[in-house]
């Protein structure tokens, strides 16, 4: 992916008239129920109905069962987000070509925790999203690289590559990701919005009123997951500037008492829009139902804005959002049935908005 000038003339009309033709074909939650009640060959087949087609046809002859899923659900969204920017002109284009610069932040991540883990290269390979700016040559050095500091190294000429060096000490002293893992969010997050004029126009600042609604968000669930891991590790340290609600100290005070988060979030910006996820927050029990609902509650805020401004960026990033959601809830119903996990524990572990 490289970045095309086309001078300031954005193409909303049209690409968000292709977004939306796109997000009536996402999964609803009666298909994510159909999938659940599925073996691995029923959901291949089902997608091999959908959408998701080309994908699963082009890459049968070399995967099967869950990998195949995997693979396709990857290449479709790939696909997909390519095409977001074949159709966008102008600051359009950098705005969304900014935004997908997330998957290069992914597959960071996604190669530092194989790496962690002694993973093989297959299954590190599986979970890699080729939708960012980095080359298939700057990939495969990640790939092969055999510890973090030489993915470091891959990356010195990046835009992650300072925040990364930066990190490392305390990985080292550590012997945790979470260092690595949040330079690199928080790097992908300072590129976002670096640049932007002092005075936006009403595009800009649209597309930095989404930025800031889920840097917020993305805040919460860091701080609550550091919270939560039993690490001697200040959620304040790994805070990503740029959002609206909380600074440092607030939001680290906040994260060790929910009631008082959520009474925080319901007198915020996003209250009025988020009254049922708040609820649902507010009765999620243990980290991964706190993640789900305040994932659901970024979801159901990008869908707010987008309704409430449809010709700006936000009907784009919010479709992103909701495909980048659809591909992790087949996913989890996928590995779900593999392992042999029964409906009602999968259809938990899915956000559906």
């Amino acid at each position: 992916m490289s970045t095309r000038t086309n001078g300031s003339g954005s193409n909303y009309e049209y690409v968000t008239a292709r977004v939306r033709s796109r997000r009536a074909k996402l999964f609803d939650e009666d298909d994510y129920r159909k999938l659940i009640r599925m073996g691995p060959g029923e959901i291949a087949r089902f997608m091999e109905e959908s959408e998701y087609e080309e994908a699963m046809n082009a890459l049968g002859a070399r995967y099967s069962g869950v990998d195949l899923i995997e693979h396709a659900l990857h290449r479709n969204l790939a696909n997909h987000f390519d095409d977001l920017l074949r159709f966008a002109e102008g600051r359009l284009y950098d705005y969304i070509a900014r935004y997908l610069r997330q998957f290069d932040a992914w597959n960071i991540k996604t190669v530092m925790r194989g790496i962690y883990s002694d993973a093989e290269r297959e299954a590190v390979e599986t979970d890699l999203i080729r939708a960012g700016e980095f080359s298939e040559r700057r990939i495969e050095r990640l790939l092969g690289a055999e510890s973090i500091e030489a993915v470091i190294d891959v990356l010195a000429d990046t835009m992650f590559g300072d925040a990364l060096a930066g990190a490392y000490g305390e990985y080292e002293e550590r012997a945790v990701l979470v260092p690595l893992e949040n330079a690199a969010d928080r790097a992908f997050y300072e590129a976002l919005i670096a640049g932007l004029p002092d005075e936006p126009n009403r595009a800009t600042q649209l597309y930095i009123d989404f930025l800031e609604a889920e840097i917020d968000f993305r805040n919460i669930e860091n701080a609550l997951r550091l919270s939560r891991s039993g690490a001697d590790i200040d959620p304040a340290e790994y805070y990503i500037d740029g959002g609206r609600l909380f600074d440092e100290e607030e939001l680290g005070a906040l994260v060790a008492n929910t009631d008082e988060l959520v009474s925080r979030l319901r007198e915020s910006t996003y209250g009025d829009d988020l009254d049922a996820a708040l609820s649902e927050l507010e009765s999620a029990e243990g980290l991964s139902g706190v993640d789900r609902a305040l994932n659901r509650a970024l979801l159901e805020y990008s869908r707010t804005l987008s309704n409430r401004y449809p010709l700006s960026v936000c009907p784009v990033f919010a479709y992103v959002l909701a495909k980048m959601r659809e591909v992790d809830n087949v996913r989890a119903i996928a590995r779900g049935k593999e392992a042999g996990l029964d409906p009602e524990t999968i259809e938990e572990e899915l956000v559906m908005v």
